[in-house]
């Protein structure tokens, strides 16, 4: 448990309910049903099955009164090999002094998903794939009890439901579902003519014994799947089944676009229900653009068209209205073909049409807001921070109305450690929950609770004189709100990670983090699993992760050392930006000066027993260090870039590598390797210099760093009498997610180094 205080700036104040004694304490007991008190014994490391056991926690959605949570969650059977989630209901104040109990949803079945509140608090949606296909399904809501009644199915469209979102009057629903743009739009009108077009080019594709493609434009493939001729679009449904339209008909873009954030439209309601807006990315080849914009459409006119609203060249993402209508904020990068551009949050104001930077001295990126009900003032926001993801929150009308507000607005930190997701703020201003993980706890739903606090910020928001600090922590009380895995992390021994900072060769500071192994002793020297982060922009830190997970990594009796080197999130984007053109460069020295600090201040690190693991910018980096030191026993390379040209051929996403190597492989020919980007960083062309032992991993639906990467690399390796073994995943993607995949991942990664950190070689 910890306390924290949070306000918002000049006369906004978010004022939270202090949570009573009695249910403080019963945060800590398990809430799910089933579970009872178990005996004390001695804790035990992790296992693979244990990280099987737990359950997922998924989507969640607060009640409009605020006092329910409804969540997803999902349970793995590693025996059938399947992930099944399931829809739940929680009280988020209990009536009395017990715990609130988990209700499994009672109109609910394996599988279905999106569960959301209506605006009135008494009905519920949700997906189904009960009755052909998934659809959008409606049920009785009962606020006093979370009793679940009357489901009945409100869609029928072949092409299937997803994504839905309630209309803030409740009367309407906007859903996402991929049709043929050259059918007929599938509107109330003309139902049967689209409906059926869809189907029966479908029903075609799957009958023909000719599985061949023809394609005439870039992005043809994304990350695990053929695109084909489908296109996501938007789709408006009335509760009361009177009438369902394509609100981008015939458009050959998707919308929303691609995005690795998971399931959402990427739209949002004004509170009035007449006007929506979305996101599209209108480039013709969206295999060089970042380039999605905002538009909105008047809902109240069946003829309108879309008109765009927002003006940067970058990507624009999760629009929002304010809860007055007079605002719509949201995501914002300024320049076009840098997926890892600052991402800004920006305020439109609807009737003077500008636009407004809310943060202008914020460095960090804003990764997901949420708009506070008060007044409109409020806006809470998540932002990475060296190795956290943390709540932030600012009142958005000082940032408008302050003259001081050109150059600075305030920021409250309202959170000290974990990385924090998925907000919701009550309607009433009382509390905010959210979505909590650390390296040592997979995903909880936490609720926070700020005492009447404030002056801090406000005194010095009022004060006059020199600007405040530009973030000022505030820290509060949180409590649980979900249990899904006390019992058996209360079985656990998962050692805290510690963090530490280091002088890089240029003198920039630096973060590390680093975790001892289970039953550690201090008189003992053991082994190193060094991880590699991907993205390039990307961090480690106090985060759980089901794929590469820092805890069970540790817990065969090895010592983990993470490094956030040049390129990481959360340091502010000057640094952020060091990677591009420089990817073998500064990033590669930053990773040995770390490492080289951690064998230095931490002695029960074996210097000699260590072993570098990587996966995408990660691996890339794996097979770079293969030839630039012989400091390893042994290399992990998953899914990395091994030749730079031949990559550029076989992705998909073209702007990242003309983004992060300054343009094309033809715009050097000619010119010597050292002013050629494509060579410079291209560990293929460092091959005689491979001497350390190498498992190779990909997976053949990995269209993001395609597998002829690790087919070259395995060949190389084997040319060279370098000691090697490739684990090929024919139905994976960059990602490993299936139980059983997952399962042989770990255990021929962790038997790998093994081999060559505790054995004789």
């Amino acid at each position: 448990m910890r306390r924290f205080s949070f306000a918002l700036i000049l006369a906004v104040t978010f004022v939270f309910p202090n949570l009573s004694t009695a249910q403080s304490a019963q945060a800590e007991q398990p809430a799910q049903a089933g579970q009872s008190a178990q005996s004390v014994q001695p804790k035990r490391p992790m296992t693979f099955e244990d990280i099987m056991q737990m359950k997922r926690l998924g989507d969640t959605a607060v009640s409009p009164d605020g006092k329910w949570l409804a969540y997803s969650m999902t349970t793995v059977n590693l025996a059938q090999n399947t992930k099944t989630p399931e829809l739940w209901l929680q009280a988020i104040v209990g009536p009395g002094p017990d715990e609130p109990v988990p209700i499994k949803l009672a109109v609910g079945q394996p599988g279905d998903s999106g569960l959301q509140f209506a605006p009135d608090g008494h009905s519920v949606l949700f997906l189904s794939g009960r009755e052909n296909g998934q659809q959008i399904w409606i049920a009785d809501f009962d606020p006093a009890t979370g009793a679940t009644s009357n489901a009945k199915k409100l869609t029928a469209i072949t092409t299937e439901a997803d994504n839905a979102k309630w209309s803030p009057d409740g009367k309407s629903i906007v859903f996402t579902s991929a049709v043929y743009p050259d059918c007929p739009a599938i509107t109330t009108a003309d139902f049967d003519t689209g409906n059926k077009c869809n189907a029966g080019r479908d029903a075609v594709l799957a009958a023909s014994k000719v599985k061949a493609q023809i394609w005439t434009h870039l992005l043809y493939r994304h990350w695990d799947h053929y695109t084909g001729d489908k296109r996501s679009h938007l789709f408006l449904v009335s509760v009361d089944g009177g009438g369902m339209r394509d609100l981008t008909p015939n458009d050959p873009h998707d919308v929303p676009p691609f995005s690795l954030e998971g399931s959402s439209c990427g739209c949002d309601f004004a509170p009035d229900s007449k006007e929506l807006a979305f996101t599209e990315n209108p480039d013709p080849v969206p295999a060089i653009s970042t380039s999605a914009q905002i538009y909105t459409l008047d809902l109240t006119d069946p003829t309108a068209k879309p008109v765009k609203v927002s003006t940067s060249a970058g990507g624009n993402f999760n629009p929002a209205y304010s809860p007055d209508g007079k605002y719509l904020a949201w995501r914002s990068q300024a320049r076009n073909g840098y997926e890892s551009d600052k991402f800004r949050l920006v305020l439109y104001d609807r009737a003077a049409k500008t636009i407004k930077d809310l943060l202008p001295k914020f460095d960090n990126w804003v990764d997901e807001f949420a708009w506070g009900p008060a007044n409109s003032h409020g806006i809470y926001f998540t932002s990475g921070d060296k190795g956290e993801k943390q709540i932030f929150a600012f009142d958005q009308l000082a940032a408008i109305s302050d003259p001081k507000a050109a150059s600075w607005t305030p920021v409250v930190r309202l959170t000290d450690d974990g990385e924090f997701s998925d907000l919701h703020p009550t309607s009433d201003g009382r509390l905010l929950v959210a979505t909590r993980v650390t390296v040592s706890a997979p995903a909880e739903a936490v609720v926070l609770d700020s005492v009447s606090t404030g002056h801090t910020l406000r005194s010095i928001a009022m004060g006059g004189g020199a600007p405040p600090p530009d973030v000022i922590t505030e820290v509060s009380k949180e409590s649980l709100l979900t249990h899904l895995n006390d019992a058996l992390l209360a079985q656990l021994d998962l050692p805290a990670m510690e963090s530490f900072w280091f002088t890089a060769k240029d003198g920039t500071k630096l973060e590390g983090f680093i975790i001892r192994p289970p039953g550690f002793d201090a008189t003992k020297k053991y082994p190193v699993k060094f991880l590699i982060h991907g993205g390039p922009q990307g961090a480690w830190g106090d985060d759980w992760s089901y794929r590469w997970n820092a805890e069970l990594f540790a817990a065969n009796g090895y010592v983990v050392v993470m490094i956030n080197p040049r390129g990481s999130t959360g340091y502010g984007q000057a640094i952020v930006e060091e990677v591009s053109g420089d990817w073998g460069g500064k990033p590669f020295t930053d990773l040995m000066t770390g490492l080289d600090y951690a064998e230095q201040h931490y002695s029960f690190i074996d210097k000699t027993r260590e072993c570098a693991l990587g996966a995408s910018y990660g691996g890339y980096m794996a097979n770079w260090v293969l030839g630039h030191t012989d400091r390893f026993k042994c290399i992990v390379s998953h899914d990395g870039m091994f030749n730079a040209e031949s990559a550029f051929g076989s992705t998909e996403e073209d702007w990242f590598n003309i983004w992060e190597f300054k343009g094309h492989p033809w715009d050097y020919y000619g010119k010597p390797d050292s002013e050629n980007p494509f060579r410079k960083w291209s560990p293929s062309l460092f091959a005689k210099n491979f001497k350390t032992p190498m498992l190779v991993i990909h997976g053949q639906l990995d269209y993001r760093l395609d597998l002829s990467e690790g087919l070259q690399l395995f060949d190389t390796l084997q040319m060279l009498g370098v000691p090697s073994k490739m684990l090929y995943f024919p139905d994976e993607g960059h990602w490993v997610l299936k139980p059983q995949n997952s399962q042989l991942w770990y255990k021929t990664v962790n038997d790998w180094v093994d081999e060559w950190t505790k054995s004789s070689h």
